[in-house]
């Protein structure tokens, strides 16, 4: 039995080792591939909380403003098109200013400003001229803390409207006229300490519908609410996300041509992917990780596959992190960690020129080290 046991043992270890050879060996980890490098960081005012791109100078070239919560400025830059920015021109705003909506919102062709103050309680009006500076408008008065802004059309009339999350559990919606002033829309007091909002079509009506993340401990759920085209929403439906989210942004993780959900999670370290069925509701939700202290993210296709992938921006273990999709609303792991300045807090697409064709890049506000990274992409040699 002994002689028999030892012959099996043997014949086995043979057939292990053919499959190696073979090919069958255990499958390594994946491998991300590293697309992205760190080009320049440039200063800005003390600890910013979001990074925008436009054109505001009309040259052709992509500028960068950021707003700056605890010197009460924003900080404008404006792009040379070949990844280089010139020293930042400062704009003094009311008290912390935390989130940026730009649109053309007094119908000149220009790009103007949207800017949620949290310590003013205001959302103040800043109108794009043509050599890229701003004049000031209105201010508006909300009760209490914007934390988040967002803009575009909710009554139809081709004239861009502001909704705004305020820290007291309460979206303001304000209507644009058309030259740059807003008339109060309805005020609606749900969920729990919300902590970002976007606007999308997202039953395919012709009307835009609301996201809304509620970071509170009591919620941790991503609240939507359909339009009804007049300005007003109809009530939320809730769909329970990770931990505490922070942010909500829109993406198409499994091509079907829906608007699926990625909500980044303030605590566990997760994020969490929702795939739309495309009549505003949502199937669960999908949590995944990247790495310590998730606090913003974004969707893009960075790899050429033609699936949607997600950078996230990491406060904790101050990176940028790239996972990239299965074209499902999961993702290959690990993923592709890149080191910046300490505290991003906020992540943006960028393309360095107006209407340019590269694979686009990156920039990070970073909170604690008063600056922004601008991330480069090497470039794909080809699509398939």
């Amino acid at each position: 039995m002994i002689k028999v046991i030892g012959t099996m043992f043997r014949a086995l270890a043979v057939v292990i080792g053919f499959l190696s050879v073979a090919g069958c060996s255990p499958r390594e980890p994946d491998v991300p591939p590293d697309l992205f490098y760190l080009f320049a960081t440039y200063t800005v005012g003390k600890n910013p909380t979001s990074v925008q791109t436009a054109d505001f100078n009309q040259d052709g070239f992509t500028d960068l403003i950021t707003t700056n919560i605890s010197d009460d400025s924003l900080s404008l830059l404006f792009g040379n098109g070949d990844g280089t920015f010139r020293d930042h021109v400062r704009l003094s705003v009311s008290k912390q200013p935390r989130s940026l909506a730009l649109n053309d919102y007094n119908g000149d062709g220009l790009t103007d400003l949207a800017v949620a103050c949290s310590g003013s309680d205001q959302i103040a009006l800043f109108f794009g001229n043509a050599n890229g500076s701003f004049g000031r408008g209105q201010k508006y008065n909300v009760y209490r803390s914007p934390i988040s802004v967002t803009s575009g059309d909710l009554n139809g009339d081709h004239k861009p409207d502001l909704v705004a999350a305020l820290r007291n559990d309460k979206i303001a919606v304000f209507l644009g006229n058309g030259d740059g002033s807003f008339t109060r829309g309805p005020q609606y007091e749900y969920g729990d300490t919300p902590t970002s909002v976007a606007l999308a079509d997202l039953n395919r009506d012709g009307h835009l519908d609301l996201a809304v993340s509620n970071g509170g401990p009591m919620s941790s759920a991503v609240s939507i609410w359909i339009g009804n085209g007049d300005g007003s929403f109809r009530e939320p439906t809730d769909y329970r996300t990770g931990k505490r989210p922070l942010a909500v942004t829109f993406a198409d993780f499994n091509n079907d041509g829906i608007f699926d959900l990625l909500v980044i999670n303030g605590q566990k370290d997760s994020f969490t992917t929702f795939l739309g069925n495309g009549d505003g509701t949502f199937q669960a939700g999908t949590d995944s990780g990247a790495d310590a202290g998730p606090v913003h993210g974004l969707a893009g296709d960075f790899n050429g596959d033609r699936l949607a992938d997600v950078a996230i921006v990491n406060i904790q273990s101050h990176n940028l992190s790239i996972v990239y999709g299965r074209g499902d609303g999961t993702f290959a792991y690990p993923p592709k960690n890149y080191r910046v300045k300490r505290g991003p807090f906020y992540i943006a697409p960028l393309h360095l020129r107006t209407g340019a064709t590269e694979e686009p890049g990156l920039v990070t506000a970073n909170n604690a080290a008063s600056s922004i990274s601008v991330f480069l992409h090497r470039g794909l040699k080809s699509r398939t």
